[in-house]
C-alpha cells in the first residue's frame, strides 16, 4: 500500500499534530547553496572567494487537493496547511513541521504557500486546489557545529614556508579569508610580511 505524504507539525513536547495530504505529490525540489564574499588582491587576476556561511535547503512542492466527489469545502484541508505560517500564541513564533513521505523527512518550518483554487460548485465553494509550498530547514547552533568537521582554524599548526610563500596565501587556505594573515604575523613576531625566510617554521594559531 502506497505511504500518504503528511506534514507534522510541533507546537510543543505534547502538542504535536499530524496533517494527512490528499493526494500525494508528483515531485518536489530540494534546493542548497553558499553565500561568499569576494576579496580582490592587488596583482592577482581574479578575487579570492571567502566563504561566509551555508543557506539554509529550502523544499519545494505542489500539494493537490481535490473534494469534489464529497461535495466539501475543500479550504477545510488547504487551511490546516496554510495555518501552520500562523504565529503560535505559546511560541511566539511559527512552530517547526516536518514535511514525511517515504524515507523523505524534512524538517523545518513553512515559509511560503500560495493557494490556487481551480473548480467551484454552483455555490461558489471551491472544490479543487493546489498549494505551492516551501519549507526552509532549521538547525539550531549545537546542531550546525556538530555537522561540521573542523580543522584548520580550530588548532594551531605548524607549517615551512616555501619559497614564494606570502601570509596572505597562508591565511587564505588555512582560514579562507586572507584579511587573516596579520594573526600569522602576530603569532610569528614578524613586523614586514614581504620578508620572509624560506625554510623557516611558522605557527599558524587557532581561531578564537
Amino acid at each position: 500500500m502506497p505511504q500518504k505524504a503528511k506534514v507534522i507539525v510541533e507546537r510543543g513536547p505534547n502538542n504535536v499534530q499530524e496533517i494527512d495530504v490528499l493526494f500525494n505529490p508528483s515531485e518536489y525540489e530540494l534546493s542548497s547553496g553558499n553565500k561568499y564574499s569576494w576579496h580582490t588582491i592587488p596583482g592577482l587576476n581574479a578575487p579570492i572567494a571567502q566563504f561566509v556561511s551555508g543557506e539554509a535547503t529550502t523544499l519545494t512542492l505542489d500539494l493537490f487537493f481535490d473534494t469534489y466527489e464529497k461535495g466539501e469545502d475543500v479550504r477545510k484541508h488547504t487551511s490546516k496547511i496554510s495555518k501552520i505560517l500562523d504565529v503560535d500564541k505559546d511560541l511566539h513564533a511559527p512552530p517547526l513541521c516536518s514535511f514525511v513521505w517515504g524515507s523523505l523527512n524534512f524538517k523545518g518550518v513553512l515559509e511560503k504557500v500560495s493557494q490556487k483554487f481551480t473548480m467551484f460548485l454552483d455555490s461558489g465553494i471551491p472544490v479543487r486546489a493546489t498549494l505551492h509550498v516551501t519549507f526552509k530547514a532549521v538547525q539550531s547552533i549545537k546542531e550546525q557545529f556538530q555537522n561540521i568537521p573542523r580543522q584548520s582554524a580550530d588548532r594551531t599548526k605548524q607549517k615551512m614556508l616555501n619559497q614564494g610563500d606570502q601570509l596572505w596565501m597562508i591565511a587564505a587556505a588555512e582560514y579562507e579569508d586572507p584579511g587573516l594573515w596579520r594573526d600569522i604575523a602576530r603569532a610569528n613576531g614578524i613586523d614586514n610580511p614581504r620578508q620572509l625566510v624560506t625554510g623557516r617554521k611558522i605557527i599558524v594559531p587557532r581561531l578564537e
